[in-house]
């Protein structure tokens, strides 16, 4: 048999003469989706069949047969055909929510100019390499995340985030409060992107789903002064008071917060609970959870096999306490946001003899865990760790000092201690220069101004013009 799919361009063989007979010609799998392709243009899928096919290349259906073994296969070929013309240059200039925004656009004009794609690709329908567009990747993948166990929660499975608790769900009962409020805030900025693509009927089911996982969190997530952290497969509660290990896990509280679907009264209560029981402000440290695993007779998974307060099973977890100094600044308390950060430092570890033999890793990089365990308290971990750094950088940067790029545009809204005057970043994008001056003031309202216009937005707008541009941003000091 010839190869499989080949991509587009002339056929290697001559297309036979519509109804001419003799020898079985042979057949590139492009030849015959072109003909399928062409019936379907001028007639829908009504019109394709595999002998409407096969007359049309002037063979036999039989012969036909050798290539593509039934209708269903021969739907799949054309629409991997289809894709294959699909063209879509990424711009690396432009973030990748904007880059998916304009890859939804350009699909839906694919779905314009060839109709039948859409009666051509059942939900079960095995993707071909050229079908799999990211959009409906990314539905796919939230399709697939959206399960639904006894509480109304989503299933752990064998692990979430947290690949250590790997056998909470293990037999596939076991939910996760904390996958609740991440698929909450995946599913409700999916669903605005659904919107722009106009169909408000995937929207409206996205969000409905979006919102049982809250009112399950509501219901079933609240401990009575933080959030759970997930249920076991036999329904046994983790993260909650009555546990003897792991009564409280940190990105649970967290989450409710950034999430933005966890209720006023209780994220802040739950990040209460956080500043109580979770920050070591003797070790200066964040723990993950409290207390660590070790004699719990429900099996967590390897998590357990860590020592207690080591890595993720008691210690400081940087990447997760970095979730909860963001926490705190969308809560508005910039004071604390910046030393939470700054007990995570590694800069602050070091800052005496004493500090560096009780640290004994390198300060000048970002540590994965920093331990709790009984006589190593305050000693750093893993380093070198990218993950936590690079989430260390994006809240120092993006959830303190404001500075948020989107696309071809900037913003500023900081969220720093009300002693700072202010501060200045410089910024260059592409041959300009952006010299951002920010400015706390005590009364009045916020105002930007670039090179001395007024934005009314308060969105900067960026151009590669090789100029050097002044902004200056002036923010009401918090509360």
């Amino acid at each position: 048999m010839p190869d499989g799919r080949q991509g587009r361009g002339p056929s290697i063989w001559a297309r036979p003469q519509r109804g001419a007979r003799g020898p079985s010609p042979e057949y590139r799998l492009s030849d015959i989706a072109d003909a399928a392709i062409g019936l379907a243009a001028a007639g829908g899928l009504a019109a394709v069949s595999m002998r409407a096919v096969a007359t049309e290349l002037g063979t036999t259906a039989s012969t036909l047969y050798r290539y593509v073994t039934s209708r269903d296969e021969l739907l799949d070929l054309m629409v991997d055909t289809a894709m294959a013309d699909f063209t879509f240059t990424p711009d690396h200039t432009r973030d990748w929510l904007s880059q998916l925004v304009r890859l939804a656009g350009a699909t839906r004009d694919l779905y314009v100019a060839r109709p039948w794609l859409m009666d051509a690709r059942p939900a079960t329908s095995a993707p071909g390499p050229n079908t799999l567009v990211w959009f409906e990747h990314c539905l796919r993948a939230i399709r697939h995340a959206c399960t639904t166990g006894s509480h109304g929660l989503p299933l752990i499975g064998i692990g979430d985030w947290n690949d250590g608790m790997n056998r909470v769900g293990v037999h596939g009962r076991g939910e996760s409060v904390w996958l609740a409020w991440f698929l909450i805030v995946t599913i409700r900025r999916f669903a605005d992107h659904v919107d722009g693509r106009g169909d408000a009927a995937m929207a409206t089911g996205l969000r409905a789903h979006a919102d049982s996982y809250a009112k399950a969190v509501d219901t079933d997530g609240w401990d009575g002064a933080w959030y759970r952290r997930a249920y076991f497969d036999d329904g046994t509660p983790l993260g909650s008071a009555q546990n003897d290990e792991c009564k409280i896990d940190a990105i649970a509280q967290s989450w409710s917060v950034i999430s933005g679907a966890g209720s006023e009264e209780r994220r802040r209560q739950a990040m209460q609970s956080f500043e109580e029981h979770l920050v070591r402000e003797d070790a200066r440290l964040l723990m993950l959870l409290t207390p660590p695993f070790d004699h719990t007779t429900n099996d967590p998974g390897y998590i357990k096999g860590y020592l207690p307060g080591v890595r993720e099973n008691g210690a400081q977890y940087t990447h997760a306490a970095l979730w909860s100094v963001q926490a705190t600044a969308l809560l508005g308390d910039g004071d604390r946001a910046f030393e939470l950060f700054q007990m995570i430092n590694p800069l602050t570890h070091a800052r005496t003899r004493d500090d560096v033999d009780v640290y004994r890793v390198e300060p000048y990089v970002v540590a994965a865990d920093v331990y709790t365990a009984e006589g190593k308290l305050g000693r750093g971990g893993w380093t070198w760790y990218t993950g936590s750094a690079s989430w260390f950088y994006r809240i120092g940067v993006e959830t303190l000092l404001g500075f948020t790029k989107r696309g071809d545009a900037l913003t500023v809204r900081p969220c720093v201690p009300r002693g700072w005057a202010g501060f200045t970043i410089e910024y260059r994008f592409g041959g300009s220069e952006y010299r951002i001056t920010v400015e706390q003031v005590d009364a009045g309202d916020g105002e930007v101004t670039v090179d001395g216009r007024r934005l009314d937005s308060g969105e900067i707008p960026l151009v590669d013009d090789g100029a050097t541009h002044e902004v200056h941003v002036r923010v009401r000091r918090a509360g």
